[in-house]
């Protein structure tokens, strides 16, 4: 990763985010950025470079996952932060969060096997017309942890095809060989979709991990490449406002 400025990031905080600290030391204590919890009833997110929404069970699940965070006071904020053009990511309960709220298409369901998944997956990235794939290419592969109930990603035909036309489907579940197989699916995904972006390539929601494995302490380093997507976006962007 090149020479960064220091970015701020916002962590927003549901009752029931649990992966709420593990973004924050990924973001403050690897990467060397500034970093702070955002409570859900806060409303001014104007001063931060990038929103996380975490994984977790915000509101315990109850209804359907995200759907009670959605209606949070902080998300509308969070819709015109995105609407700006600054990045936004949902990880695991962040990404059922995003697509709660509108701010990507289609839906996350139960698994296909009805029982909580947690394990080490690969993704293979299918698209870098987003800026968290900056740092990455077309068919390059990363091993992540996942840990979830209900990361089976499903929308309606018009939607996929819409996706697909985008390239708005960022990464995919694969087999070692980089293969998007039945067997590498964990959870049923249409497609082995394990993560989209919006259409403009600002709001990233995806389900495996990347905040889990950002040190060789914890057995695997590929989740840097995330967070390093976004701050080489975040340096780009900086630079090209002090040209203008």
């Amino acid at each position: 990763m090149s020479k960064s400025n220091i970015y701020k990031f916002g962590i927003v905080v549901f009752p029931g985010s649990n992966c709420d600290h593990d973004c924050y030391h990924a973001i403050k204590h690897v990467f060397g950025q500034e970093c702070e919890f955002l409570w859900h009833h806060e409303t001014d997110v104007g001063q931060f470079d990038c929103i996380v929404l975490p994984g977790g069970f915000s509101y315990g699940d109850y209804l359907r996952t995200g759907s009670i965070a959605s209606l949070s006071p902080i998300m509308k904020s969070v819709e015109k932060f995105a609407q700006s053009g600054k990045p936004v990511i949902g990880i695991c309960n962040g990404f059922q969060v995003l697509v709660e709220s509108g701010l990507l298409p289609g839906a996350l369901i139960k698994n296909s096997s009805l029982k909580f998944v947690c394990k080490w997956v690969r993704i293979r990235v299918e698209s870098t017309k987003n800026l968290f794939t900056e740092n990455m290419k077309v068919g390059d592969t990363l091993k992540l942890p996942v840990a979830h109930g209900e990361g089976n990603y499903f929308c309606s035909p018009d939607e996929l095809k819409a996706l697909n036309e985008n390239s708005q489907i960022v990464f995919k579940y694969c087999a070692e060989n980089g293969d998007a197989t039945p067997e590498s699916n964990p959870n049923g995904s249409l497609e082995n979709i394990a993560g989209i972006s919006n259409k403009e390539g600002n709001v990233l929601g995806m389900m495996p991990h990347p905040e889990r494995c950002t040190e060789e302490i914890l057995n695997g380093t590929q989740g840097r490449l995330i967070f390093e997507s976004i701050i080489s976006w975040l340096n780009l962007n900086n630079k090209q406002k002090d040209r203008a």
